[in-house]
């Protein structure tokens, strides 16, 4: 019963993922997606109980493994923290600025005032990676290697400085592709300034 469970919640997925490419989010319906999935109403529901929980699952089917990859460089017993958050940063807006992912972010800030889009995603995307990366830091700061700050603010700070010079650019389409060349340099001066004002004390 498990598996078979399994292999019907992921043909809804299958069916909604090429549902949405076709038909856009707003014009996509539960009623489309049950119609192509065959069944009742009520065992769709039973999966996912309303279109942006769907959605946002159909997100995360696909972008799982590039999360994991992201947040798994995050260790605090790593020798070089400013590397590793290099690492991490580099990781980070590579996918947030692939061109998917912008058009992603722009299709769920434009629901975001419409439906529960925008707190669904907030609560299952940034809002869980923040606390990944807070707790990274508070671990940093708990063996003594940097001073005692708090790392809550201290991560939104960091997202702030990697997103800094490509935010309004990406989201307001005023520059349609972000290329690797720009990330770079970016996530270095970032990185810079975070470790200016969270890192030990550099010596002379």
């Amino acid at each position: 019963m498990r598996t078979k469970s399994n292999a019907r919640r992921q043909t809804i997925l299958d069916v909604a993922a090429q549902t949405f490419r076709e038909l856009g989010y707003e014009r996509t319906t539960m009623c489309e997606i049950r119609n192509r999935i065959g069944g009742s109403k009520a065992t769709l529901y039973s999966y996912f109980p309303s279109k942006e929980e769907l959605f946002f699952a159909v997100i995360a089917a696909n972008t799982q493994t590039d999360i994991e990859a992201i947040y798994t460089c995050l260790d605090p017993t790593a020798e070089n923290i400013a590397e590793a958050l290099h690492t991490f940063g580099d990781r980070l807006l590579r996918a947030l600025y692939a061109p998917c992912a912008i058009a992603l972010r722009r299709l769920i800030i434009a629901e975001a005032g419409r439906s529960n889009l925008g707190v669904l995603c907030y609560e299952h995307g940034p809002k869980r990676g923040h606390t990944r990366l807070a707790a990274f830091l508070r671990a940093t700061m708990a063996q003594g290697r940097w001073p005692e700050a708090d790392a809550r603010v201290a991560a939104w700070h960091l997202y702030g400085l990697l997103e800094a010079e490509l935010l309004q650019r990406g989201l307001l389409c005023a520059q349609e592709t972000i290329t690797d060349e720009e990330i770079g340099p970016c996530v270095q001066r970032a990185v810079t300034v975070f470790m200016a004002a969270y890192g030990p004390p550099t010596r002379a």
